[in-house]
């Protein structure tokens, strides 16, 4: 798909140019000549293969099920073997319109949204001051997916909520006597809401998870059953399509705007305010299950954009152990290294792989004013 501007609007229009395949992990400039103005590229170097994808136009979900098709492919050609071809999409396979079609526009059925303000959450750059810090990091935790999952069954927890309730723990520690609450966002899959399963597009909702005072002096396993009781009741269809109808409304103040300027001005008006109400955002896809080919997969990273907020966890569950990436806008290990006396004082072994710049592939947007 390519991105194109006609009479002030931007129109996703079919792309039947290469895809573009570099020998460099940096990849191209998405939308440019560089990715024969492709949405999508690929890039490789040594033993790593990476997928660039705009998220506007997918979310993990949808770019999941092109990594399935991609390792379908290579390792079934780089290990000469025949995968099993069972849930993958192929070669020659037709789309359908439940996929093409975006689920959302053009639904006049949608919940009316409440009117609420949110107060503002801990915020984590002002809390350790870090404005001045604005070197993107991102920090990789490896934990092996039966010891994590055990200590989640024994403590009332799901890998999404409880990396939420660890985090919100570690932060409290830091800062005991903040007036603001420690408020995650947890990553919700809106499909389900929206009877959808098969649409590709980047259908990404929240649930807020907040560390009130009452649920401080509980034992974690308490503390587990509340973050999930949460969840729970953020996840209902009603709820969700609420979300999903204010996103819709936001979406229409920006097009009814005459100028790129005055569009611009109001999506940073709405991430400025995302940054205010969330401490943190942690975000999990679920288990990836690229079939027969995770057996050849040693290791597996999401990175995406840092929050607004300065900090989000992209949770991978891939070939027998979770990874953690911890993707900042900062470089200070401060809530890594709280979060890691957390996963201590659990009795839950962790590796922490490495230490990167938090390197994106650009997009070029087709301004024309």
């Amino acid at each position: 798909m390519e991105l194109q501007k006609r009479d002030k609007e931007f129109y996703f229009v079919e792309n039947h140019r290469s895809v573009i395949v570099s020998d460099s992990l940096d990849g191209v400039e998405l939308n440019s000549a560089a990715s024969n103005y492709h949405m999508i590229s690929f890039a490789w170097q040594d033993n790593w293969i990476v997928l660039n994808v705009f998220h506007g136009m997918t979310d993990g979900t949808g770019a999941y099920e092109v990594v399935r098709t991609l390792l379908y492919y290579y390792c079934s050609e780089r290990y000469n073997v025949r995968l099993k071809e069972d849930g993958i999409r192929l070669v020659g396979d037709e789309i359908s319109m439940e996929e093409w079609l975006d689920p959302v526009a053009g639904r006049t059925d949608l919940p009316m949204p409440p009117r609420t303000e949110m107060t503002n959450a801990l915020n984590l750059v002002n809390s350790a001051g870090l404005e001045d810090d604005n070197r993107q990091t991102v920090y990789s935790i490896a934990i092996a997916e039966s010891e994590f999952m055990k200590f989640n069954i024994d403590n009332d927890g799901s890998p999404g909520t409880m990396v939420s309730l660890l985090l919100s723990r570690a932060i409290a520690k830091l800062y005991p006597d903040s007036k603001d609450i420690i408020r995650i966002a947890l990553c919700v899959n809106q499909r389900k809401a929206l009877h959808t399963p098969l649409a590709h597009q980047s259908l990404v909702g929240g649930a807020f998870l907040e560390y009130k005072d009452k649920l401080r002096d509980w034992p974690i396993e308490r503390q587990a059953t509340a973050y999930r009781g949460m969840v729970f009741a953020q996840t209902q269809e009603e709820h969700v399509l609420t979300g999903v109808s204010s996103f819709a409304g936001i979406i229409r103040m920006i097009l009814s705007k005459e100028s790129d300027q005055e569009r611009l001005g109001i999506a940073g008006y709405i991430n400025n305010l995302a940054g205010r109400v969330v401490t943190a955002t942690v975000s999990y896809v679920g288990k990836a299950d690229f079939k027969e080919a995770e057996n050849y997969i040693r290791d597996f990273r999401l990175w995406t954009s840092s929050a607004s907020s300065g900090l989000i966890i992209e949770i991978s569950a891939v070939n027998g152990r979770f990874t953690l990436d911890f993707l900042q806008t900062f470089s200070d290990p401060i809530f890594v290294n709280a979060f890691l006396q957390e996963l201590d004082a659990n009795g839950i072994v962790y590796d922490l792989q490495d230490v990167q710049p938090l390197e994106l592939a650009n997009i070029k947007l087709p301004w024309t004013e």
